[in-house]
């Protein structure tokens, strides 16, 4: 297979699978050498086995790191401060990719971080779409508030809450966190809960008052 050959098969792709190479009468073996001669060449970026991207310039869709972090890890979905960033809860931005996995706990190059979550939390995660027509699966606001509390130790504390400096808290549906609190059955979940909804009040109070 000629590298030009790659670019109509998976140019408009953000990423790609080796099976995808492999229809039609190709000899696998050959198709894999190719592939590993572009790597090392840096025509190609190999993000784990059977799972790469055209590099610069050859690249036309630059795979948003969500997507890219799904595929890392099939089943996992965007959580806790990525989850919470891209919906515009917190501040900062965060170089890092944090997901749940019901899988062991790893790190892929590139500041993609897979956290384990028990089962009958794993929960509360939807498509979104991102940039250029990407879509992956992410935790919704209030599933990521909980799941970064779940992961930290005494979340449950206004002083840990207050340092989030959560914003935007009106796109929060309180309902829902309360729903999925009682879900969980976790009575740190339900602190959280209470702590979020308290201070949601207190910025709708606050930006009540404004002139």
């Amino acid at each position: 297979m000629k590298f030009e050959r790659l670019l109509t098969l998976v140019g408009e792709q953000p990423l790609f699978e080796t099976g995808l190479l492999l229809a039609g009468d190709v000899d696998p073996a050959h198709v894999q050498r190719q592939l590993s001669r572009w790597v090392r060449s840096g025509r190609v970026r190999q993000l784990r086995r059977g799972l790469y991207t055209l590099a610069p310039p050859y690249q036309n869709i630059i795979p948003h790191p969500f997507l890219i972090a799904n595929a890392l890890m099939p089943g996992s979905y965007v959580s806790a401060q990525s989850a919470l960033a891209f919906y515009g809860l917190i501040p900062e931005y965060t170089p890092r990719t944090l997901s749940m996995t019901m899988l062991r706990p790893s790190q892929w190059e590139g500041g993609f971080h897979f956290q384990h979550l028990a089962s009958h939390f794993f929960f509360g995660y939807q498509l979104v779409e991102l940039s250029q027509g990407q879509q992956a699966f992410v935790a919704a606001p209030e599933k990521a508030l909980l799941d970064l509390a779940h992961l930290t130790p005494k979340a449950d504390s206004p002083n840990y809450l207050s340092q989030l400096r959560l914003q935007n808290m009106e796109r929060l549906d309180l309902a829902r966190l309360n729903e999925f609190a009682e879900r969980a059955a976790k009575p740190k979940w339900r602190r959280i809960a209470a702590q979020i909804e308290k201070l949601a009040l207190q910025e709708k109070d606050e930006y009540e008052d404004l002139p």
